[in-house]
């Protein structure tokens, strides 16, 4: 039997699809994180400013949003398999262009593909992921959907800021890597069995108009750890669209390797933690991430104030843990109310909250260097971050969330 002929005997199996989409998830994030440690290497190849650099990042969030919002929910409607097949092409053709890229523009071009490739699959790979699961594990896909994202996002920085430190050819052989392994999940994602409800052509299209999904079963949780996820991927725009240039600039490190580290520490450890809480109490872990989210920004400024590299990492582990635990337990507490049919359109929109948290802050932040500084935009940014992080943590005392639902939550979750 050929490889090609038992690849739709693999996917037969639900365990055996369920990870390969968890691994489509993973390369698919991981790529769109490759090109951070690249940036400095853009600044100096193409003679770009700070707010070319920003503008390079921010096309990527406009184009993640903007499909995000239109076809987030698609995948409830005509299932799965063909939204993934199609972000993987989008997917695909952004690396093509990265690969080939000599100028502003085709980094616009690329990123802003990328941006959409992500916003399409965003909900179809979660969703599918809970349509997957093995009821003896009905907790893993909720872990996934929160580990998956800073998990990607640590392999992708880690493997560019690798490659373009030792490989040959920085600014292509990163690109040319990924779109073989995109290429392979396709191929296997291809073959994917669906359980997506069954829905008429008119409401696949209907779901095609840009719309925020939020069930009502869940609005009031989401209401209440909302300040958590904003909280968290701010931070994460921070690391994603200026940390290598931090590394560089402040603690005068030059070493791509290093500046893909500080990225790689945040979402690591964020997904490490992600992964440590998940046998604790939700809201618990979710107050504990809210108070390091205050704490870790705060020491990576006076980090950065005494110079200090070692200090600078290990506050970073801080943030991290605030990174992790404030999203993931968050998404934890959402998703254990959600209703089978429209679990892709919630998604999209916490995914919506997130990428906005993750884009517009670093979008200002960048704007804002050339204006005050680096060292004085990081602290400014510091101080919004806890500031959320204190909002978010204040409510969990303030609101008086329904206990009933919750506790049914923390059961699903078990």
């Amino acid at each position: 039997m050929t490889i090609t002929a038992s690849i739709p005997q693999i996917m037969k199996a639900p365990a055996r699809a369920f990870w390969v989409v968890a691994f489509a998830y993973l390369i698919l994030v991981a790529q769109a994180g490759a090109p951070s440690p690249l940036y400095p290497v853009y600044a100096m190849e193409f003679a770009l400013s700070p707010v070319q650099l920003t503008s390079v990042f921010a096309i990527y969030v406009v184009g993640l949003l903007l499909t995000l919002v239109t076809f987030g929910s698609l995948s409830d409607h005509v299932g799965r398999r063909p939204v993934i097949l199609a972000g993987t092409v989008i997917a695909i053709a952004a690396l093509i262009v990265f690969a080939v890229a000599s100028d502003f523009t085709l980094l616009l071009v690329a990123r802003a593909l990328q941006g959409a490739s992500i916003g399409v699959v965003t909900g179809a790979l979660g969703a599918a992921l809970i349509d997957l699961q093995s009821p003896s594990r009905p907790r893993l896909a909720a872990v996934l959907n929160g580990a998956l994202p800073p998990i990607g996002l640590t392999v992708g920085s880690l493997s560019s800021g690798f490659l373009v430190q030792f490989a040959p050819d920085p600014t292509s052989f990163v690109f040319f890597v990924y779109i073989g392994l995109i290429a392979i999940s396709g191929i296997l994602i291809a073959f994917l069995p669906e359980r997506a409800p069954d829905s008429s052509r008119s409401a696949a299209l209907r779901s095609l108009r840009p719309a925020i999904t939020i069930p009502p079963s869940t609005r009031r949780i989401l209401a209440a750890v909302v300040g958590c996820m904003i909280s968290s991927w701010a931070l994460g725009g921070l690391y994603l669209g200026l940390g290598p240039t931090i590394v560089s600039t402040i603690l005068h490190i030059d070493n791509h390797l290093a500046g893909a580290l500080a990225v790689a520490t945040l979402t690591g450890v964020g997904a490490i933690t992600g992964l440590v809480v998940q046998g604790l109490n939700a809201r618990t872990a979710m107050m504990v991430g809210a108070g390091a989210l205050v704490v870790g920004p705060g020491l990576t400024v006076l980090a950065l104030q005494l110079g200090s590299v070692p200090g600078f990492y290990l506050s970073t582990i801080v943030a991290g843990i605030g990174f992790g635990a404030g999203f993931q337990c968050a998404l934890r507490l959402v998703l254990g109310v959600a209703p089978a049919v429209g679990r892709a359109g919630l998604l999209s929109t916490v995914y919506v909250i997130s990428y906005l948290s993750l884009g517009l802050p670093s979008v200002v932040a960048g704007l804002l260097v050339p204006v005050v500084g680096l060292q004085q935009v990081i602290a400014m940014y510091a101080g919004f971050v806890a500031l959320l992080a204190i909002i978010a943590l204040s409510l969990q005392f303030v609101l008086k969330a329904d206990k009933a639902r919750e506790i049914v939550a923390e059961r699903l979750a078990e």
